[in-house]
């Protein structure tokens, strides 16, 4: 790779714990190796409103998923629109992840939703949007995507964990790079949180005032997922047909279900890398913000754990959706089948075009 263009970039991910957009603009650079500097970030919170519609869209008829795919085009366009006029920024593109809906790559798909082409007319920059659906025709499982930023950007690192809606990994050895989805994270401790009128766990002392509750300890974790070699893949269905069921039926307080299924997260966070042995852990995403959640991994894995500074916590998966476009931009792959178990590796996400 020759040394390439300094790329100005906006990257936008919203999450499946449903936390809001998350807006990051930063700078890309080449020469022998990959830099990046974050400029400015902003998370702008859902509603009420619009959590509950993101959070049941997968329910909604074609008609009103599409209309959904619109309105929420235009709501991030206007708000990176806002972003960039408060702080006078100008990028060469926006690299979009989208809202994830349905994660079905054992059918062929994946759908992320909020129209780019809305993106672009709210802003007049170049969108890339779309970044798992060629891997997915590739037989991928379209997941993980952030290896690659983890790979190029966070070098100095054996391993990243990532404590979002779903816990993922990206493991570096001698032999290659592993990354897979481990648990579902986020999704479910902010589930219980909201039933007890808060949006999140802060520092996780909800859950560490409730009791493990050991029967559906152990019924979580002989789920047929966590007994599946890499790579693997996780998305809100396996949430709601698997998990949650489980949850319903043990019936027990919010409280006892936080600190229980926080338990059931440590543990497939240790067992998955135990068999990799990395010596130093570095762990980022909102759940890196969750005390309890933090101390639990750190006594089920034998490595050092590394919380960073809050901007790298707060927005490395959209620092590194915004690297994926850079990528895209610069013509070298960006889905990695080494990671994903496609056919081979992919140039990925679909650029709609302002001009």
């Amino acid at each position: 790779m020759s040394t390439l263009p300094t790329y100005k970039a906006i990257g936008l991910m919203s999450g499946t714990s449903l936390d809001g957009l998350d807006i990051v603009y930063c700078s890309f650079s080449f020469d022998g190796r990959w830099a990046f500097e974050i400029h400015r970030a902003r998370t702008i919170s859902y509603d009420e409103i619009w959590k509950d519609r993101l959070r049941y869209a997968h329910a909604m008829s074609g008609t009103e998923l599409m209309s959904l795919h619109v309105e929420l085009g235009r709501l991030h366009g206007h708000w990176v629109r806002e972003f960039m006029d408060a702080q006078h920024i100008q990028a060469d593109f926006i690299a979009s992840h989208g809202h994830t809906v349905f994660h079905q790559p054992e059918n062929g798909m994946t759908l992320q939703i909020g129209s780019p082409a809305h993106i672009v007319a709210q802003t007049g920059v170049d969108v890339i949007a779309d970044f798992r659906s060629t891997d997915v025709a590739l037989g991928g499982q379209g997941a993980p995507l952030v290896p690659v930023g983890d790979i190029h950007l966070f070098t100095d690192y054996p391993a990243c964990l990532n404590l979002g809606g779903i816990a993922n990994v990206t493991v570096k050895s001698s032999s290659g790079v592993i990354a897979f989805d481990m648990a579902i994270c986020n999704m479910a401790l902010n589930y219980f949180a909201e039933r007890l009128g808060f949006m999140y766990d802060g520092n996780g002392d909800i859950s560490r005032s409730g009791v493990v509750h050991e029967t559906l300890l152990q019924d979580l974790n002989a789920l047929p997922f966590f007994q599946q070699s890499p790579p693997k893949s996780l998305g809100k269905e396996f949430w709601l047909s698997e998990c949650l069921p489980l949850l319903e039926e043990a019936s027990l307080s919010e409280r006892d279900a936080l600190r229980t299924f926080t338990e059931h997260i440590a543990i497939q966070i240790g067992q998955s890398l135990a068999r990799y042995n990395p010596d130093e852990l570095l762990v980022t995403g909102g759940g890196a913000h969750n005390q309890f959640l933090i101390e639990r991994i750190a006594a089920h894995t034998k490595h050092r754990v590394v919380v960073p500074d809050n901007l790298i916590v707060d927005y490395k998966e959209a620092l590194i959706f915004a690297f994926l476009g850079a990528l895209r931009k610069s013509g070298h792959p960006n889905a990695l089948h080494s990671v994903t178990g496609a056919s081979r590796d992919s140039l990925s996400g679909a650029v709609y075009s302002a001009q």
